[in-house]
């Protein structure tokens, strides 16, 4: 039994919804003492009855649960991103001094975990964002976790998180500190903006599969089933599988079809997006994904416009081989994006990021785990500096292999009429990065007209400015 009048536990939790107790839970697995901490009696009644014997403590009072942390306290939160973030962290001010620590666990916006880092700095409390990837199953047996903060910092809760976290196949543990300040969630955002990406491509080739080709739920199980265990295999393609085999137990029909075509979102994407045209970084798949989801959400408008527009389905040449490639080329090209923006935002924001580590952490226990991270990984260890990597000459390689199977599948989608906007973004976004020129001079003529907005010459230096239409 654990005598709650010293600080005993090692890692305290607050909010014991499915995240944070299976968090704690894993922790308590590996023989760590921990305690958790909600508002809620029901969700400390249901840690203290899973625990069985572990060495756990569930706590509704805040003096108390602070009192039983050994210090320094460490303390994540697993909470809704937002002013509840804000609220637990000014009612547990009054129990936490200089040295101790606290974590957000959840999705917050990374400006406002720098917000609250600078706002906690003259009390003495650190403060970092760490994301976490893997769901409910991850949290409970090894998810793929993202740190900020100092090294200092981290280091107070690195031995408890490398032995929580999943382990790769060289037994590496997908946990890391990957940067300054808010790194841990803008990592985690640009997780999530690669995660829409790849979900909406499998989306689209489930759609061309299903609305053209004809095929059943059961083939498409075994397709999905088949590619999950290939070159481009990963936890997404894994889960639609049995998504697809699943059955509705009261009619008996598969439950996917079943389920209203408009998809959710909490806006990680949407801010992936954003402060990537901040920082003026392109990302086509990734926004072409967050506008597949709002245009997801106009039902209505869809199912009248159906009626009235000549843009239903129609056959197209299966080949399930030449989808595979295609798929695989717009996988990496997800990836590329994200990986690019890191890139940019990790000198714009001083985060000091390595890209490397990243690909590491996420190869097991996180949603967006692939076969193709390895190759990624290799990809950066052989040149920490790569711009891009389209540019690491192992990929480039698979892209010129692949090339045209992605054209064929955007033939494939004009002939058809379904639409796969991801998979056309993807494209385009290769064939730009590998263009030599580009339409941006006529855009730049265009602009000096209009407002004067002065351009640059290729046969000269200097900036110009041309009165086009003269006597005008």
């Amino acid at each position: 039994m654990i005598d709650t009048n010293i600080g005993v536990s090692e890692f305290g939790m607050v909010g014991l919804g499915t995240m944070g107790r299976n968090l704690l839970l894993n922790i308590a697995d590996h023989g760590r003492s921990v305690s958790g901490y909600d508002l809620g009696q029901d969700k400390v009644d249901l840690l203290a009855s899973e625990s069985q014997g572990r060495p756990t403590l569930g706590f509704t009072d805040a003096a108390a649960f602070a009192k039983s942390l050994r210090r320094p306290r460490c303390i994540t939160m697993l909470v809704p991103a937002g002013s509840p973030v804000d609220a637990v962290i000014q009612s547990f001010k009054p129990y936490l001094e200089p040295g101790d620590l606290i974590i957000d666990g959840g999705n917050s916006y990374f400006k406002d975990t720098d917000r609250r880092i600078a706002e906690l700095a003259p009390t003495g409390i650190a403060f970092f964002g760490m994301g976490i990837s893997g769901g409910e199953s991850g949290a409970r047996h090894g998810p793929s976790m993202m740190a900020g903060g100092s090294e200092a910092d981290y280091d107070k809760v690195r031995g408890v998180l490398e032995l929580v976290a999943a382990k790769a196949d060289d037994g590496r543990p997908c946990v890391a500190r990957v940067g300054n300040g808010s790194a841990g969630h803008y990592v985690k955002m640009v997780h999530n903006g690669i995660e829409y990406g790849i979900m909406q491509l499998i989306a689209e080739t489930y759609d061309l599969m299903k609305r053209s080709w004809g095929f059943s739920n059961e083939q498409l199980a075994e397709i999905y089933g088949t590619w999950a265990k290939s070159d481009i295999g990963g936890f997404l393609l894994e889960i639609t599988e049995t998504v697809l085999k699943k059955k509705d137990g009261e009619t008996g029909k598969y439950l996917v079809d079943l389920i209203r075509d408009e998809a959710k979102e909490k806006g990680t994407g949407k801010w992936t997006s954003q402060d990537a045209m901040d920082l003026r970084v392109s990302v086509p798949s990734i926004d072409a994904a967050v506008c597949a989801r709002e245009l997801s959400d106009l039902k209505a408008e869809r199912v009248a416009a159906s009626k009235t527009l000549a843009t239903q389905a129609v056959q197209g040449e299966k080949d399930v081989a030449r989808l595979r490639e295609a798929l695989s080329i717009a996988m990496i090209t997800a990836y590329t994006q994200g990986m690019a923006q890191l890139r940019v935002a990790s000198g714009e924001y001083n985060y000091g990021v390595q890209m490397e580590p990243v690909a590491a952490i996420w190869r097991a226990g996180c949603i967006i785990r692939s076969v193709l991270l390895k190759n990624i990984m290799d990809a950066y260890t052989a040149n920490a500096d790569l711009p891009n990597l389209l540019v690491d000459p192992g990929i480039q390689e698979t892209v010129k292999q692949r090339i045209g199977s992605l054209r064929w599948l955007a033939n494939q989608a004009v002939a058809t009429h379904v639409p796969m906007p991801c998979f056309m973004a993807s494209l385009a976004y290769i064939d730009a990065y590998s263009s030599e020129r580009l339409p941006a001079n006529l855009i730049q003529a265009q602009r000096d007209f209009f407002g004067t907005h002065t351009y640059e010459r290729i046969d000269k230096p200097g900036v110009f400015h041309t009165e086009w239409a003269e006597g005008a």
